[in-house]
């Protein structure tokens, strides 16, 4: 089997082995962590050690990481820990995914191997600088037998280590297959922070140049001798399943092997992509549509709204609502705000390529951001044992909760694909963009509906909100879904009188969290609808925000700060209108003021973007500012433009980004990021840059027009 695009891969990185470091656990433990051996698939060099830092002969020092690296930096900043706690020089420092391995790699906050919640850094923070201070102390061991010396005259700086009194000094390849011998210290010893060397300071990406010059290996790039290509024809209802189908056309396309039906819907297997799409076009499949939601997204929101006028559950309830609105004086505001269903559309579909070895190991390839769940789902469809299969970790070109599947449903059905096709040959199984954005698996749809008092003096004395929507945790209606409502049941502001009712919806259209979750709804209800009561009553939105947060220091700083940024309250150009938000999310707080004007086919036009973040300790402000300027376009596109429809019937009617699309280039606002100094421990970054942006726009823009934002995207379909 010869592979023709493969450049890196574990089995690959694991030959010629130096010094090589395992943490799998919080530093107390570590010694306990040592003894579990190499996880399975994960080569032979130092069995006695599991690997999180591998130290090559060469002095470079490699990384694993066990987050999925797509875009939003763990390689880079999972080696910045590492590196900083070894003396490493940066120049050193590599980075690969770890092996599959639920126990050995799980995220602490999970409990099992999985990248999301942006808790990449979070969970790690201790595990991996407790890595590089382990290999270090094994070089440093090393170094004190070779030269003779007490291990406490040797220093480390910038990957050369050193014994001053002697005059001896080495890189760390040639002490590397000693320290390995080395036992490791039970606790090493952790740097103050105050002697940080590089966290805290701006690195270059480690994938820049290999993703800049198109060297980077992604699922789409994996390929190998002989190999087919299979896609499904998906149903074009959620819930409906293949009645009967007719393959004769298909099987007449020139490359076209086999057509096969599988549970998600019919399989066509050929020697090239071109023949796969064209031989599934051609398929003739009757439905079965008993058991699918055919309602339209309009007759779903009618359903939705009747859920206001029923009980539902408690999410929050302080006070005396009821009664703060029936004090004499008050002025009240009402509201009901649609959010729609949204797809996530990373740049690269889901993909997975099969691959069976001669010595009978199943190699699997795919961008998997839960890979133990993955690799278990695959040995159990295909029949085979967990120790038979190898998943291999790819770069993935976004995700955004897409890959994040608690039970590996796309994974289920490549394993079911491959095993149909009787696994004789290499199988790459992939969807296409309309696949992607017609597959479900979608940010719910949620409405949200909004009641508030303001006394006699403008102080906000009540807030009620209701929200409606599918629990994506899978909920009963009985049960609390804790994404449905966070930020809202969590309302940071001063407010006596606060009441959060939930109801979940069940749908037969699969849910799933898409970038920030809960905050991509509750924050925009919440800051736009906190933005009007005050303009109501005469409040400016910036200082009416901090005199309700006196009680939360780190929501105020960051609103402070981005107001000195954007000179809040100096004159803004004729014609346009500045509007803020501030939204805590995964423990990262975040402000942000937008400047907006009219533009074409009268859609908000941002010119400038002002964020502030606080996310704890700056591993690396240069990934921060990145993820920031990310969660930028990425929200500012979502609320402009994106929204999935269900037409008459039920039927999906989006498929590609010219009716589900993107921020364009000359579409991105100006954006200028300050990352906030704090010993705080850190706290992510993916995800927590999205939820302001929606409402600091919808809050310009009501400034600027008069007229609030009730629904979204705010003009469906944009302009072209």
């Amino acid at each position: 089997m010869t592979f023709q695009s493969i450049t890196t891969t574990r089995r690959a990185f694991l030959q010629g082995a130096g010094l090589v470091i395992g943490i799998a656990v919080a530093p107390k433990a570590f010694a306990a962590s040592v003894s579990q051996g190499v996880p399975a698939g994960g080569g032979s060099a130092l069995p006695q050690m599991n690997a999180f830092v591998k130290v090559g002969t060469d002095d470079t020092v490699t990384i694993l990481s066990k987050h999925i690296e797509f875009g939003q930096g763990p390689f880079t900043g999972l080696a910045t820990l590492i590196a900083e706690e070894l003396d490493a020089d940066w120049s050193q420092m590599r980075a690969v995914h770890s092996p599959a391995d639920d126990k050995v790699y799980a995220n602490l906050m999970f409990g099992l191997q999985g990248t999301g919640g942006s808790s990449a850094i979070a969970n790690s923070y201790e595990q991996y600088r407790t890595a590089g201070a382990t290999a270090r102390a094994m070089l440093v061991a090393a170094a004190a037998e070779e030269w003779g010396v007490p291990a406490t005259e040797i220093t480390v700086s910038k990957g050369r280590i050193k014994h001053a009194a002697s005059g001896k000094e080495s890189g760390f390849g040639a002490l590397a297959d000693n320290a390995a011998q080395q036992t490791p210290p039970a606790e090493p010893k952790l740097k103050d922070p105050k002697d940080f060397l590089l966290i805290g300071h701006d690195l270059p990406k480690l994938d820049t140049v290999e993703k800049s010059t198109g060297k980077a290996i992604y699922t789409l790039d994996v390929l190998a001798d002989n190999m087919l290509v299979a896609v499904v024809a998906h149903a074009g209802h959620f819930g409906a399943t293949v009645k009967s189908f007719d393959d004769a056309e298909a099987r007449k396309v020139p490359g076209v092997v086999d057509v096969k039906q599988v549970s998600q819907g019919v399989a066509v297997y050929a020697d090239n992509t071109f023949a796969a799409l064209k031989g599934r076009a051609a398929l003739k499949i009757e439905w079965d549509l008993s058991k699918a939601e055919t309602r339209s997204s309009s007759e779903l929101t009618a359903d939705f709204a009747k859920k206001f006028s029923e009980k539902g559950l408690e999410a929050a309830n302080r006070g005396d609502v009821g009664k703060a609105f029936s004090e004499p004086g008050v002025q009240t505001l009402e509201a009901e705000i649609v959010f729609p269903f949204l797809a996530h559309a990373p740049m690269e579909p889901l993909d997975a390529a099969f691959v069976m070895g001669e010595d009978g190991i199943l190699d699997v390839y795919n961008g998997a951001q839960f890979p133990g769940m993955d690799h278990m789902t695959v040995a159990k469809i295909v029949g085979l044992d967990p120790s038979k299969v190898r998943l291999n970790t790819q770069l993935a070109g976004g995700s955004f909760g897409r890959r994040a599947q608690f039970g590996s449903p796309y994974m289920q059905e490549a394993a079911e694909v491959y095993k149909a096709s009787g696994g004789t040959r290499p199988l790459k199984h992939m969807w296409t963009r309309e696949d992607d954005i017609r597959g479900g698996y979608y940010r719910p749809m949620y409405l949200h509906r909004m009641k508030g008092a303001v006394d006699a003096n403008g102080r906000i004395v009540a807030w009620d909100q209701i929200i409606v929507g599918q629990s994506i945790m899978g909920k009963a209606s009985t049960d609390i879904d804790e994404t449905s409502v966070e930020g809202a049941s969590t309302l940071p502001y001063a407010v006596s009188n606060l009441r959060v009712i939930s109801h979940n919806v069940p749908l037969n259209i699969p849910p799933l969290w898409w970038r920030s979750v809960g905050h991509t709804h509750t924050g925009f209800a919440v800051e736009t609808f906190l933005d009007e009561l005050m303009q109501k009553v005469g409040k400016d939105p910036v200082e009416g925000r901090l005199a309700m947060l006196t009680e939360q220091p780190r929501h105020a700083g960051v609103l402070r700060k981005v107001a000195e940024m954007a000179d809040w309250g100096s004159a803004v150009p004729e014609g346009r209108e500045r509007g803020v938000a501030v939204v805590q999310s995964f423990g990262t707080y975040v402000s942000q003021i937008v400047e907006v004007s009219r533009g074409d086919g009268e859609l908000p036009r941002v010119h400038k973007v002002w964020c502030a973040v606080d996310c704890g300790q700056p591993i690396n402000p240069n990934v921060i500012r990145a993820q920031m300027e990310g969660g930028v376009g990425y929200g500012l596109g979502a609320v402009l433009f994106d929204e999935v429809t269900l037409g008459k019937g039920g039927k999906i009617m989006q498929s590609n980004f010219h009716d589900y699309r993107s921020i364009r280039i000359n579409e991105m606002p100006h954006v200028e990021v300050e990352v906030i100094a704090s010993t705080e421990k850190p706290t992510g970054v993916g995800e927590p840059g999205v939820p302001p942006i929606g409402p600091a726009v919808a809050n310009a823009w009501r400034r600027l027009t008069g007229a609030p934002v009730r629904r979204l995207p705010i003009l469906p379909g944009g302009v072209s």
